[in-house]
């Protein structure tokens, strides 16, 4: 094996990580594709490979889409609400146009698997359709019908009234406190009328069953933790981005971790994302022992940027 082989494949890593998390809403299960296109590629015959980045795009394209059926069946018997592995990157390294909200994943979760590799590979990582259309094997008509489905569910997604920087650490950081304080009143005046709240626990830490719909009942909810000292002393480790949304990563005192996404609607909080499962949080815990935190990068990441469609 040459060094341009390995250097080919280094280079377009970090890419081919963010394809592949995209696709499947798992860090662990991205970086399996990632090893096991590396695998491949190592193997091919790079004599009759033309363009290397497209051959390394194709190939992990093909492999996502193949393990998101098994995904899929897996997360058909998931206990509670299921939400992508939270992803904490410093959004400065990506590439214009690639940042995607926890939203607008969750949103990527309702399409068939070709929807979700068109929309992400045209709208989010810039391949032209016939490169679409050769990695999904379709013409390119079809291609440009899938992607249009897929970003129809994506801009409903979309907040209506997206908020600044600072106004979006303000009003996480008064939830946080309203939070942990159990301030009724002061929920109430944070959560828009239809909030929603999302608590992943997958069966292996206490998570709402269901998702807690509307702003009042989702406030009594946190005030009712609250009341009953569950985020009693909590350590705040990471306060910035978490999959684009203005978030926390938090440590209890018994040692749980959990990360906690707002996704913003003007001066209203449209929606509350909650991971428990400690099986989604492993890739995090380097955070927990300070690793993380004494990344300026990532300890002082900047709500400014969001997606752009």
């Amino acid at each position: 094996m040459s060094g341009e082989v390995l250097a080919t494949f280094n280079r377009l890593r970090p890419r081919l990580t963010r394809i592949a998390y995209r696709m499947l809403g798992s860090v662990a299960e991205a970086d399996d594709m990632v090893q096991e296109a590396w695998l491949r590629w190592a193997g091919a015959d790079h004599a009759a490979v033309r363009d290397g980045d497209a051959y390394l795009v194709r190939l992990l394209t093909r492999l996502c889409l193949d393990q998101l059926k098994s995904a899929r069946t897996r997360r058909e018997t998931y206990i509670g609400p299921w939400l992508p592995e939270p992803s904490i990157d410093p959004v400065d390294a990506l590439e214009e146009g690639e940042q995607l909200t926890l939203a607008l994943m969750l949103a990527l979760e309702r399409l068939s698997p070709l929807e979700r590799a068109a929309f992400l590979l045209h709208d989010v990582f810039g391949q032209p359709f016939d490169a679409v259309a050769e990695v999904l094997e379709r013409d390119q008509a079809a291609c440009r019908q899938l992607a249009a489905r897929a970003r129809t569910h994506v801009r409903a997604a979309k907040p209506r009234f997206p908020v600044t920087a600072e106004r979006g650490r303000d009003i996480a950081d008064a939830f946080l406190a309203a939070a942990h304080g159990g301030d009724l009143a002061g929920l109430r005046g944070l959560l828009a009328a239809d909030a929603v709240l999302y608590t992943d626990g997958g069966g292996r830490a206490r998570a709402a069953l269901n998702p807690v719909q509307g702003g009042d009942k989702v406030a009594r909810f946190f005030a009712g933790i609250a009341a009953k000292n569950s985020f009693a002393e909590p350590v705040v480790l990471y306060r910035g981005l978490i999959d684009g949304l203005p978030g926390f990563l938090c440590r209890h005192p018994d040692g749980t971790l959990q990360t906690i996404a707002l996704l913003l609607d003007g001066d209203g909080i449209a929606a509350v994302y909650i991971t428990r499962n400690p099986d989604k949080l492993r890739h995090l815990a380097a955070v927990g022992e300070g690793a993380l935190l004494g990344s300026s990068a990532l300890s002082n990441i900047s709500y400014s940027r969001r997606h752009k469609m």
